[in-house]
């Protein structure tokens, strides 16, 4: 009895062991499997955002949800059990071909392929701005962009969100871009999948945000906010760091004045639809309503947007009897004078001789 009872005891331990290595060995083989690349033999490239402060766990979900990864628990026990406590945050290009340490490697390499955050520049349109959001957030196209940033149903949408700052000027006949100039220049930090029209509207919020200190003053001198967005605009992208901008802006309303064309080079390359250093005189021939070498007043609207010393300026000119200015693009130095004789006489001397 005692015998068979023993026996008994010794195939019950036996089994158990074996059940107890069959799992370990099961259980081995289970999360090495899951340590495995996804898909080893994939081609496919996958921009995988992961924002700041994140968790280990929630970069696991995130890694897992892109289909990079098999298991985010698994993922989140090898971090851990490595302890690799130097994840960074930022956008990667990653791949279902890769295992759980390359990505884990890629990670802590932090090799981004697009910055943390969205820097819009001042003086920059509309065309800059979207290449700017697709560097920012490589899945976007530029032409799904521009293609939203013109459709007249979401500017419509603008105008009734934000109706003091978005008005029917920006429909206007003859505008190019209805929200060109209307992207506030700041940085912008967007979470999740992108929504170009979240984006957009975002920056137009900013602008809205920002004109509200100058309505007072706008409404005292009768100006409008299209009309002050665009002379800021022409301000702005005239404008050097070695200038007071107020002197632009007096140069700009005494020409408006006198009834003279503007003729400020900007505006040219912005018809055109170019980045050029230089403008030649055949660009000053280009027929659109935008050039002011060809027109009189103002364009239909802004050709970038513009930041707060220009807006300043725009409202505060200097009192000067200047009508003409020059800029010498090697030095960033800015000339002014009341004459066309002076005028042309600084451009000699300050331009022509030292090109």
């Amino acid at each position: 009895m005692k015998k068979s009872k023993s026996k008994m005891i010794t195939i019950i331990i036996s089994s158990i062991a074996v059940v107890l290595v069959a799992l370990t060995v099961g259980g081995y083989f289970y999360v090495d499997s899951q340590l495995q690349a996804v898909d080893a033999s994939s081609k496919e490239s996958i921009i995988v955002d992961i924002p700041k402060g994140s968790k280990v766990s929630e970069i696991g979900d995130i890694l897992q949800e892109n289909n990079v990864i098999n298991s985010s628990m698994i993922f989140t026990y090898y971090v851990k059990y490595k302890n690799e406590t130097n994840l960074k945050a930022g956008k990667y290009k990653l791949s279902p071909s890769m295992s759980v340490e390359q990505v884990v490697n890629e990670l802590k390499k932090g090799q981004v392929i697009a910055p943390a955050r969205l820097v819009i520049p001042e003086g920059y349109s509309l065309d800059q701005i979207a290449d700017r959001m697709v560097a920012y957030k490589p899945e976007l196209k530029k032409a799904d962009i521009l293609k939203i940033m013109d459709d007249k149903a979401f500017v419509n949408e603008l105008m009734t969100a934000y109706p003091d700052t978005v008005t029917k000027d920006v429909l206007a006949p003859n505008i190019k871009h209805p929200l060109e100039g209307y992207l506030y220049p700041a940085t912008y930090e967007f979470t999740g999948k992108p929504d170009i029209k979240a984006m957009v509207s975002d920056m137009v919020k900013a602008t809205d945000a920002n004109i509200a200190k100058y309505k007072p003053e706008l409404t005292k001198q009768k100006m409008s906010v299209h009309h002050f967005l665009t002379m800021s605009s022409l301000i702005e992208k005239e404008a050097t760091a070695n200038v007071d901008r107020s002197k632009i802006s007096s140069v700009f309303y005494n020409r408006l004045k006198e009834g003279m064309r503007l003729q400020t080079d900007p505006t040219v390359l912005y018809a055109l639809g170019k980045h050029k250093s230089r403008t030649m005189y055949e660009d000053l021939k280009v027929d659109s309503p935008y050039n002011t070498y060809k027109n009189k007043g103002l364009p239909p609207g802004p050709i970038s947007n513009s930041g707060e010393t220009s807006m300043e300026a725009t409202l505060h000119p200097e009192k000067t009897d200047y009508l003409y200015f020059l800029a010498n693009t090697k030095t960033g130095q800015v000339y002014f004078s009341k004459t066309l004789e002076e005028h042309n006489k600084l451009k000699e001397e300050h331009i022509t001789n030292n090109q």
